[in-house]
This record gives structure tokens, C-alpha cells and sequence, in this order.
């Protein structure tokens, strides 16, 4: 059987952490598979996302030059019709560095933003991203989780990264060396009446051959 952990507090196989976004940095260096983010998120802010409805979770899959995430987001969280206030300017100024954090570290342009309410069981099974690089931030519900798998076969211990915490990973596209055997997954939720709100951030250097019918902002 598995065990579900938290997650650690030392350096072990390829992931490493950080408390504050130049610490981020250290992704770029070889050795590097993935990287945690120990940032904290205001209670207050926390409690107002577990308690919006979730048709009023801001949602959508956008590619676009990173500077314009504030005008984006904002739009995204206006169509959800998610409430004003304080705890939702803390929401989108953190979404918007994130962003630009994101596409600063990747050196691109460009980036995929995707923000979804999730319900069910997806993204459940162990995986490598095929793709280059992927930030991953749960703000609501369970966060993602992870593990050093042994070839074919799931990780024996799995650790969950804290709600709030961004997550970067590398994929397939730019394979740590040596390789590591981290995998991660979405938290299976199904028939749970959990809903999480993710953020997915992905690097996007050639746009109308990368967004594949997504919608684009110049």
C-alpha cells in the first residue's frame, strides 16, 4: 500500500525548495527535476476561495505574452463572475507573478495559462509531462502529488504539496540529469464533493504552431 505523505522539508532526489521567487533559480540548474515554492497564503484568502461556488471559480485556457496576465486573469475571473474585494486582488496579483515569473525563468515570451475547477479523477495515474517545463499551483483543495517512481511501477511514498505552493516541474523535453524517477499525478477526488481550483503554466516559444485551437492574445 502507499503511503500518503506531506510534504518533506529536505532536498531529496532531484527536488528541491525555496521561500521566495528568486529562489526559483536553482530549477535552471542541472540537477534540478522540480521545484517547491514554501509560500504562504492568507487564511483569509483561503477561506473566501473554499467557499465560492464553484461555477464562480475563475476558468479558462489562454495563450499570451506573460505581460498580459493581469489583463487576462482579470478577465477570466470577471466571466466566472467571481466576487470583488480584497481576497480576489490577492488572488490575481499572485496569479499575475506567478506568470511572469514563469515566463522570466522559461525565457519566453509566451505562455500557456490555464486555470480549471476540478471534480473529478484527472491527471490521476504517475506521469512525466511531455513537454519542457510545467508550473502546477493548487489553490484550492489537495494539492498536487508526487513521488520517486521504480521504472513502470507507482511510487511507493507519496508526498502532496500544500495547498498554495507553487510546484515547478521538468518534463520529458528538458529530462533532468541524472534522471530522478519523479512522477506526479492529480489527487484522486472522485465522489469526494471536492472541488480544486489549479493553476497550469506552460512555456510557449512558437504560438501558432504550440496553442492547437486554444485561445491566443497578442
Amino acid at each position: 500500500m502507499n503511503l500518503i505523505s506531506q510534504s518533506p522539508s529536505q532536498e531529496v532526489n532531484g527536488l528541491s525548495f525555496c521561500d521566495d521567487a528568486h529562489g526559483l533559480d536553482k530549477f535552471l540548474k542541472t540537477s534540478s527535476a522540480a521545484i517547491i515554492w514554501r509560500k504562504a497564503m492568507p487564511g483569509e484568502v483561503k477561506a473566501w476561495i473554499e467557499g465560492l461556488a464553484a461555477e464562480n471559480l475563475p476558468s479558462g485556457r489562454v495563450v499570451m505574452p506573460a505581460k498580459l496576465a493581469q489583463d487576462v486573469t482579470n478577465e477570466l475571473f470577471d466571466m466566472a463572475q467571481t466576487p470583488e474585494g480584497k481576497a480576489r486582488d490577492w488572488l490575481l496579483d499572485d496569479l499575475v507573478h506567478l506568470a511572469q515569473t514563469f515566463g522570466r525563468l522559461m525565457a519566453t515570451t509566451y505562455i500557456c495559462l490555464r486555470l480549471e475547477a476540478v471534480e473529478t479523477n484527472s491527471c490521476r495515474k504517475f506521469h512525466l509531462d511531455a513537454i519542457r517545463a510545467r508550473l502546477i499551483c493548487t489553490y484550492r483543495g489537495t494539492g498536487t502529488q508526487y513521488g520517486i517512481a521504480n521504472g513502470k511501477e507507482d511510487p511507493q511514498q507519496i508526498f502532496t504539496v500544500p495547498t498554495g505552493h507553487p510546484m515547478l516541474l521538468r518534463g520529458s523535453l528538458w529530462p533532468p540529469h541524472p534522471a530522478t524517477g519523479l512522477v506526479h499525478r492529480s489527487p484522486p477526488i472522485e465522489g469526494t464533493d471536492e472541488t480544486r481550483l489549479i493553476l497550469v503554466l506552460d512555456p510557449i516559444h512558437d504560438p501558432a504552431n504550440e496553442a492547437h485551437g486554444d485561445q491566443i492574445f497578442h
